[in-house]
Parts: structure tokens; C-alpha cells; sequence
């Protein structure tokens, strides 16, 4: 477990577009075509969690004598690439970019149709 954390203190951070709660869709793998909410980001791996999607099952042991095990469905992680930001309101997929507005904020929009996004 320790292994683990060293490891990914030595990785380079990955600056991510998408962040938690952006809706996405996923554009590359087994589950093409879906869409979904992000949970959680994992910049250190470059990677997100998304609701509904990916979902993998594990296997828990009883921890006391009276209980039983059970098996769990949760959702693992996908990379970052193979996702891309979904618009509800124009309905289409874009990359996202980063700009500066005329009282200095920084914000993000769509690459495609301009729309902001926050």
C-alpha cells in the first residue's frame, strides 16, 4: 500500500479539462456511446469515475462469524481520453478550452459552439 502512494507522488500531475460533475460521454471502449455524470476525477492517473457507467463487480469476505459475504457492483475508473464533454443543449460532444474574459475570471467553453460552460 505504501509502494503504491510513492509511486504516484512521483507522477506528473495531468491538467484536466473535465472536471467532478461535468457531464461526458464516452467515446472509446466498451461502453462507446454512453453518457454520464463524473463522480470523481484521479489527476495523479489521469483518469475519471463516471455514474452508470463501467462498472465492475467484487467479491467481499465476511469480516465477523454471524455475517455473510456479499458481492458488490461499483464503479471503476476510465481514462480521461476516452471521454469527451457532452452538451445536453446542443447535443453534441467538444473539447474544451480555457479562456480569459474581459474582468480577468478564467473560464472554460466549448471548442465547437463557443457555449460557456461555468
Amino acid at each position: 500500500m505504501l509502494d503504491s502512494k510513492k509511486k504516484n507522488q512521483n507522477l506528473p500531475r495531468t491538467k484536466m479539462r473535465i472536471k467532478k460533475g461535468d457531464l461526458v460521454k464516452v467515446i472509446n471502449g466498451k461502453e462507446k456511446g454512453k453518457t454520464g455524470e463524473v463522480l470523481k476525477t484521479i489527476p495523479l492517473q489521469n483518469r475519471l469515475i463516471i455514474k452508470g457507467i463501467n462498472f465492475k463487480t467484487r467479491h467481499i469476505k465476511p469480516n465477523q462469524e454471524g455475517e455473510s459475504g456479499r458481492i458488490v457492483t461499483e464503479e471503476a475508473s476510465i481514462h480521461a481520453s476516452n471521454v469527451m464533454f457532452f452538451s445536453k443543449e446542443k447535443n453534441l460532444t467538444s473539447k474544451i478550452e480555457f479562456f480569459i474574459d474581459k474582468e480577468g475570471v478564467k473560464k472554460r467553453r466549448l471548442k465547437k459552439t463557443g457555449e460557456l460552460i461555468d
